[in-house]
């Protein structure tokens, strides 16, 4: 008779509570890469600057400027170079997320959808936060940039973060049955990307031999779009948004049966296979 009883809360009571839960998951998660978020910020940051620096000088090495779209060079590779960045963070984030046997569970409040939410916001936030101030600073300090559709080729990279959230899901599904399997295979589609992902290129230009090589992969697509959006003189004939949007849909459903499935069959012994 002496026990404490928790009043039921309204519907949005529980969703700022939620909403809380999830920011101060999302905090957790920017830090993870250093104590201090701020750097952990600038790190990534520097990391998307010396991606766009080493591609700026191989193309320039290898004369491949003159292959690319009409435009702004410079705008031409960070557009490929956010966008992978952003898939592969997020893939990365995902699937590293803390799972049902995870110490966090241990505490009330915490379950592995926060979990999952927190991380794939929180490397949405940092990637868009570079985007911007990279962009801002190149603006500013050399030459004014013209996005033509920029509300719409913010879209692609929503549709790239959404794609990498979907294939990291699965993966965190799959985690606790086969970890070396998805640790091999997280690392092999991320280097792979680095091609496939067609950011040094544009579908126009390949040849339905080498289209084929190609289109399977959602962020070919992302990709290929953005640019159609950012550029007034490319018009993206060979992808569409449709299907990586389709793909992604496919995947987090898959993804999210399997997490279920496992969460139920969770185990402690399994962080002793990790």
């Amino acid at each position: 008779m002496f026990q404490s009883t928790q009043k039921p809360k309204g519907t949005f009571a529980s969703s700022v509570a939620m909403a809380e839960l999830i920011y101060h998951s999302i905090v957790r998660s920017v830090r993870k890469q250093h104590n201090n978020a701020f750097v952990a910020i600038v790190m990534n940051m520097m990391q998307a600057v010396m991606f766009v620096l080493a591609f700026y000088v191989m193309f320039t090495i290898l004369g491949l400027k003159g292959a690319a779209i009409r435009g702004d060079f410079l705008l031409y590779i960070m557009s490929g170079i956010f966008l992978y960045l952003t898939h592969t963070k997020a893939v990365g984030a995902v699937a590293g997320s803390e799972g049902p046997a995870s110490p966090m569970m241990q505490h009330a409040p915490m379950t592995t959808i926060v979990a999952i939410a927190s991380a794939a916001l929180g490397a949405l936030y940092v990637q868009v936060l570079s985007l911007v101030v990279i962009l801002y600073a190149y603006h500013v300090a050399f030459v004014p940039l013209t996005i033509e559709q920029p509300i719409e080729a913010f879209g692609m990279l929503l549709i790239a973060w959404f794609t990498g959230c979907a294939l990291g899901m699965l993966l965190l599904a799959l985690k606790p049955w086969f970890p070396t399997f998805v640790s091999i295979f997280s690392m092999v589609y991320q280097r792979a990307n680095m091609i496939a992902s067609g950011k040094m290129f544009v579908a126009n230009t390949l040849p339905s031999f080498m289209l084929a090589m190609f289109d399977w992969n959602p962020l070919f697509h992302a990709i290929d779009q953005a640019r159609g959006y950012a550029f007034i003189n490319y018009n993206p004939r060979y992808s569409s948004w449709e299907y990586p949007l389709w793909v992604g849909l496919i995947l987090l459903m898959i993804g999210l049966m399997g997490e279920f499935y496992t969460r139920k069959h969770a185990s402690l012994s399994w962080n002793a296979r990790r």
